[in-house]
């Protein structure tokens, strides 16, 4: 009887030691998790602006005396990390060919809503010209914001003075965009 006893105490004991020891085990460790935030801007990759080409041809009466319109889909893809507005303005007054030219303001560009996440904002049709003029103000942030243009010569430039009469060949200028942040 004692022996059981014994054994009995003994059991007890060690349950309840192997309880103890098993609640003691238990630890808690807690980690700072910080996130780093930095502002940032970007026409990002993909953007048809970058190294892109628009191109109008004249080859017939008909070309001249009509509207051209040329659509650029995801023209700008800009990241933002705060509001911010759209700038254009051509690097010269004249799109030129040698000594010939044709001047930048027969071409106006006109942002187009919709498409693939669309940039807000509000959007402004500009006449073309070599200082910076506002395409679009007021963009909210985001990321991968698609905004998509229409370049356009009106008839009543293409045959005007402004390109009639003009020397047979290619005119060239370059249109620069540029994002700042609000």
């Amino acid at each position: 009887m004692k022996k059981a006893i014994f054994i009995t105490v003994l059991t007890l004991g060690m349950i309840v030691s192997a309880y103890l020891c098993g609640t003691a085990q238990n630890h808690s460790a807690t980690t700072s998790v910080k996130i780093n935030l930095s502002d940032v801007i970007s026409i990002d990759k993909g953007s048809a602006a970058i190294g892109g080409v628009v191109e109008f041809n004249y080859l017939t009466a008909e070309d001249y005396n009509s509207t051209k319109t040329a659509s650029v889909p995801t023209s700008l893809i800009v990241t933002s990390s705060k509001s911010f507005d759209i700038d254009v303005k051509a690097n010269g007054a004249n799109f030129e060919k040698g000594n010939d030219f044709i001047p930048v303001n027969v071409l106006t560009i006109k942002p187009v809503t919709g498409g693939p996440n669309p940039m807000n904002g509000t959007p402004s049709n500009v006449v073309l010209s070599a200082a910076d003029q506002k395409l679009v103000s007021g963009a909210d942030v985001g990321g991968a914001l698609v905004l998509e243009l229409d370049y356009e010569i009106p008839q009543s430039r293409s045959s005007s003075v402004d390109m009639m009469g003009k020397p047979s060949g290619t005119y060239t200028q370059t249109v620069t965009y540029t994002a700042t942040a609000r």
